[in-house]
């Protein structure tokens, strides 16, 4: 059996995504939007205004957001393509981390686990779980919806459950 560390180590490269939770910082409460005068987003008519003390890469990842709004739900959208039609999760997350200047490229879901820094941030949250990944930014939600409601990117303020999703945040946010 000396053989068997081999073996495993051979297959680490196909469980890449594969990161063990309990190494992770996990959500414990869920993700509630309340208002805070000069650190949180603002939302008036399905528009999202960044606080004026927001950093840069903020207000830019809120500007992509916006860009988002009112796009489809599409497995797969936003992968293949930068400016799609429509966009699931990770394709939302990877679009408005990218435009932002804080990611190259995209990732599924699953690629979020190892992205940025471990826990909650200071102006971006990302949240994963397997098979779903949504973000805050300044306080206020982007998610391509949860349960039957698939409707695609929309900024929400209806608390949703955080609980069993792996937070990480991009490093200084």
């Amino acid at each position: 059996m000396r053989s068997l560390p081999f073996i495993l180590l051979a297959l680490l490269p196909f469980v890449g995504g594969l990161v063990s939770c309990s190494s992770q910082v996990k959500a414990r409460k869920p993700v509630s939007y309340r208002f805070e005068y000069g650190r949180t987003a603002m939302l008036k008519n399905g528009v999202a205004y960044a606080p004026k003390s927001a950093p840069a890469a903020v207000k830019r990842a809120i500007a992509a957001g916006n860009r988002l709004q009112g796009k489809p739900y599409k497995w797969g959208g936003g992968h293949a393509r930068q400016n799609d039609s429509g966009y699931d999760c990770s394709g939302t997350v990877s679009y408005v981390l990218r435009e932002a200047g804080l990611m190259k490229g995209s990732r599924p879901s699953s690629g979020y686990f190892t992205y940025g820094k471990k826990g909650e941030g200071d102006w971006i949250t990302i949240y994963i779980r397997r098979g779903h990944v949504f973000m805050t930014i300044a306080g206020l939600r982007l998610d391509t919806g949860w349960g039957a409601d698939r409707s695609g990117p929309r900024w929400q303020t209806r608390t949703r459950p955080g609980k069993g999703h792996v937070m990480r945040h991009p490093a200084g946010l």
